[in-house]
């Protein structure tokens, strides 16, 4: 740990004296000690024990100024959620014991192992907090400001705790198609857990560090649609807080492959798409017609028709027939004519 960081434990330390149980700044769990000793213990211990027992109730809640300061476990604030959580089990806790109804020498052996029992659970919720939330503030902190409400334990007092680091989180590049969308990303992780943040802003900067601003609000993105070449360039995202000065600066440079000009966004992009199968492309239409180099030859066939085979079989017939009978007649002629 740094110097700065060490001077700051030995300052809180010295506040912390005496030290107080964060669940103590709940104003229900300081109503819930009132109705114990008032309401409980006249009936479930006697009388000559009551003052000892709630000085001593009063000193184990002090004994969580022992837990250890730590920018990892503990620093001796937590936020309001974890503050909840550990009244919630104190309260729960104490409710079991009242309900069963123990008295005497038991009843402060169950109470005092409940508190115990409890200091741990509440030393296991700020080093929970401590990891997931308050390393933002505290261990990793990112670039930017960050404004945070916490609850001091020894005061009980509600301040906004504020991590500033370099505001300016560098430039990204953007490489994006012409006629594709362009989106511009102005979020960072810790951005939902920071208070006091206002709206974003999105800005062109053009050559001569002059500015126009294109959006502001709610939402951290910028989308335009349809780029061209005139789109490239510079961008300069900003988020604003309530207080002076901003909790982050992005800077965005919007580029691609160089046509035409040193800045342009890339050229289209090709996409190779496969018709559906009943799909007939202009490259198959093409190939399906004839060459002008190459002839192509049509044959055509005739069928006859089944009248004219009968008419030629008809005529064949026939000269048969009168041949068969000329033969006969030269046969029967020169036979005659010798009787």
């Amino acid at each position: 740990m740094g110097p700065r960081f060490t001077l700051f434990l030995v300052a809180l330390a010295h506040c912390l004296c005496p030290a107080r149980l964060c669940i103590i700044c709940d104003p229900f769990v300081v109503a819930a000690l009132k109705t114990l000793e008032q309401s409980y213990l006249p009936g479930h211990l006697a009388p000559e024990l009551h003052e000892n027992v709630m000085k001593r109730v009063e000193q184990a809640v002090e004994d969580f100024k022992d837990l250890p300061l730590n920018h990892d476990t503990y620093v001796g604030a937590v936020d309001e959620d974890t503050l909840e959580q550990a009244s919630w089990s104190f309260l729960k806790d104490l409710k079991r014991i009242t309900d069963s109804n123990v008295k005497g020498e038991l009843f402060v052996k169950e109470l005092f192992w409940m508190l115990r029992l409890q200091k741990d659970i509440f030393a296991s919720l700020a080093t929970r907090f401590q990891k997931e939330v308050g390393k933002y503030n505290f261990n990793l902190c990112p670039s930017g400001t960050m404004l945070q409400t916490l609850i001091w334990c020894n005061r009980c007092e509600k301040q906004v705790h504020a991590c500033r680091k370099s505001m300016d989180c560098g430039e990204r590049l953007v490489e994006v198609h012409r006629m594709e969308d362009m989106l511009l990303d102005c979020q960072l992780s810790w951005h939902h857990a920071s208070e006091g943040l206002t709206d974003y802003s999105f800005y062109r900067v053009w050559g001569n560090s002059t500015e126009i601003l294109l959006a502001k609000g709610k939402e951290p993105y910028l989308t335009k649609t349809s780029v061209s070449s005139e789109d490239a360039g510079n961008y300069r995202c900003e988020l604003g807080t309530i207080s002076s000065g901003p909790a982050t600066i992005i800077h965005f440079h919007v580029t691609g492959l160089p046509f035409g000009s040193s800045l342009s966004v890339l050229p289209l992009r090709i996409l190779e798409e496969k018709p559906a199968p009943n799909v007939i492309t202009q490259e198959e239409i093409e190939m399906s017609e004839p060459s002008e180099l190459e002839p192509v030859t049509t044959m055509i066939q005739y069928t006859k028709p089944q009248k004219n085979l009968k008419h030629r079989l008809l005529v064949l017939l026939i000269l048969g027939v009168i041949i068969l009978g000329a033969t006969l007649h030269w046969e029967v002629g020169p036979a005659g004519e010798g009787e």
